[in-house]
């Protein structure tokens, strides 16, 4: 795929079930040492590797969960650390099974509801994804 980005990066947001009546979506944050931030688990795509792979892939080495992909989310755009334009490409995940471990990349994870996940996200630009998974959830009537 030919891009005027110099560095194109996947992620997810993965949700699950929880709350009293467990019937109530959840979605996943992850704390980052490195920038003392709360985010949606990202990273950059390898060479050659297909996005939806990445995004698969980065999800469980930050968060520990393998996850089933639902439905692409809007992407994100912006100016890294480093002043490189990149792309995050995001997908709603369902878990599927796992359990986080602190790491290197995240040395902790919250389950949250979308309304407390959207006051806790650092971003701006990742509070706007994950109001888009919001309106798919509601949108899809997921169960």
């Amino acid at each position: 795929m030919e891009t005027d980005y110099q560095v194109m990066a996947s992620g997810g947001v993965l949700i699950r079930k929880g709350g009293h009546e467990k019937n109530e979506f959840f979605c996943a944050l992850i704390h980052r040492p490195r920038y003392n931030d709360w985010s949606l688990p990202k990273g950059k795509q390898e060479s050659g590797e297909d996005p939806l792979a990445c995004a698969l892939r980065e999800t469980l080495e930050e968060t520990g969960y393998e996850c089933t992909p639902v439905e692409e989310l809007r992407s994100s755009s912006y100016k890294d650390n480093r002043g490189r334009s990149k792309l995050v490409r995001f997908w709603l995940m369902r878990v599927t099974e796992g359990k986080f471990v602190p790491n290197e990349e995240a040395d902790s994870l919250a389950w949250l509801p979308f309304d407390l996940a959207t006051k806790t996200l650092t971003y701006e630009k990742d509070r706007d994804v994950l109001e888009s998974a919001k309106a798919l959830v509601l949108r899809l009537n997921l169960s």
